[in-house]
């Protein structure tokens, strides 16, 4: 009989599909097994095939080992070429907009799957060339050698597409366009996960003195956290208080949760909740929504150094940061206490507000805006764009924060020295 935590999705399994995703070399080397396996495939097929088919191509062997031993060179060049082109896309990523950015473009499946093509076809050459006898006039495995042509023809094809990709996903505005795209599947995500929670109303935040305190069995970053999990990992009656929140750097010996009353069994729960929290060695976008702020941020904070001076870049990143506060801002809030079956309760008191997405997206940018008052001009529109949202969509809670950021960018660019009293005049305007 299965229990109650093994119906609920596995945090786990989630994160190590993520790490797939995100791995240069995980799908590759699937690709590569796809090809040794290929080529034994062929390898049998041919020793078992009747008449050839008409539509296989036939040669000595000579020819083939020849025709096979020229594509295995290429295409391990060629690979090598692909490699050098992912590594200097990588090493510009990182120097023109961040190095967390780094990340949306290892995770590029058709980078992935041309290398891993690449290499497959080499693998699967070399691996046919022993059926083959070069110096002999017999007919060469007709399956084997017609599957290189096509995998050859496949592969030239493809190698085609990553030259105009890999150029596109160096432009910024495609940068920050996919960024702010994943962050708000993550935003929908996290909300439509929160509609079907049970808010707990009475809930006390207070810990009582006798209370489990739960430490973090390593150092990393929280990428992931299952409240049904969590509520499944203690005893009826029992209340259990998340002490982190995702998205936070948390320390070895540093607290992760705190359950009360004690339950019986402690280090069963110690157990479970190994199957509800997943630390990880990077920060990830799985759960976490101020990930994406931090990468737009980011982004905007290294075009406006005196390295690159790329006010431009800065905007655009400002009208992203703004795009994903218009969602955040009008989506329903997690309950920080959840209630679950049989009287648990769920509380996470650390998770962000809204205020705090607000001073996340802006904070950095508006302290280093006054010296560039295009940019400064594009996060006052964008922070006057978000106040009649809120406006409109019935959220006025969120309008101090709002008009707070606007103040504090305002009193910076009246203090700032050789701003143009005409263009301070058309900032105030704009504001």
């Amino acid at each position: 009989m299965h229990t109650r935590s093994e119906r609920f999705p596995s945090v786990r399994a989630a994160a190590l599909a993520y790490r797939f995703r995100e791995s240069l070399f995980a799908l590759p080397l699937v690709i590569v097994f796809g090809g040794m396996a290929l080529a034994v495939i062929t390898r049998v097929a041919d020793r078992n095939i009747g008449p050839s088919p008409r539509f296989l191509l036939k040669m000595d062997s000579g020819v083939a080992t020849t025709l096979l031993s020229t594509i295995a060179g290429a295409t391990i060049t060629t690979a090598g070429v692909i490699f050098s082109l992912t590594i200097v896309s990588l090493q510009l990523a990182s120097s023109q907009l961040s190095p967390r950015v780094m990340r949306w473009f290892i995770r590029d499946r058709l980078s992935q799957v041309v290398i891993g093509l690449l290499v497959a076809t080499f693998v699967y050459c070399v691996l046919s060339l022993p059926d083959l006898n070069g110096s002999s006039p017999v007919p060469a495995p007709p399956l084997t050698v017609t599957v290189a042509v096509v995998l050859t023809i496949a592969t030239v094809i493809t190698i085609l597409a990553p030259v105009d990709h890999l150029a596109q996903r160096l432009e910024v505005g495609q940068v920050v366009r996919e960024i702010a795209a994943e962050g708000s599947m993550v935003i929908d995500a996290v909300a439509a996960a929160a509609a079907h929670e049970q808010p707990a109303h009475e809930a006390d935040m207070d810990v009582p003195p006798e209370a489990l305190r739960l430490t973090s069995p390593g150092n990393g970053w929280v990428s992931q956290v299952n409240p049904q999990r969590l509520l499944a990992a203690i005893p009826a009656g029992t209340t259990i208080r998340l002490d982190t929140r995702v998205g936070a750097y948390i320390h070895l010996g540093q607290p992760l949760v705190t359950i009360w009353p004690v339950p019986a069994n402690p280090d069963r729960v110690r157990d479970k909740l190994s199957r509800a929290v997943v630390v990880s060695d990077s920060r990830t976008m799985q759960e976490d929504v101020d990930f994406a702020f931090r990468q737009l941020v980011d982004i905007g904070l290294r075009a406006l150094s005196s390295a690159i001076n790329d006010p431009t870049t800065a905007v655009e990143a400002t009208l992203r940061v703004g795009s994903l506060l218009r969602r955040v801002l009008t989506v329903q809030p997690r309950p920080r206490a959840v209630a679950g079956p049989d009287g648990r309760i769920l509380l996470r008191p650390w998770d962000l507000d809204p205020k705090e997405y607000i001073g996340h997206g802006f904070d950095q940018l508006r302290q280093v805006a006054p010296s560039q008052p295009l940019v400064a001009a594009a996060i006052l529109r964008v922070l006057r764009m978000l106040v009649a949202h809120v406006k409109e969509y019935g959220r006025p809670e969120h309008l101090p924060a709002l008009r707070e950021q606007t103040d504090l960018l305002l009193e910076s660019l009246e203090m700032t020295p050789g701003l143009h009293p005409r263009d301070l005049a058309r900032l105030k305007a704009i504001a």
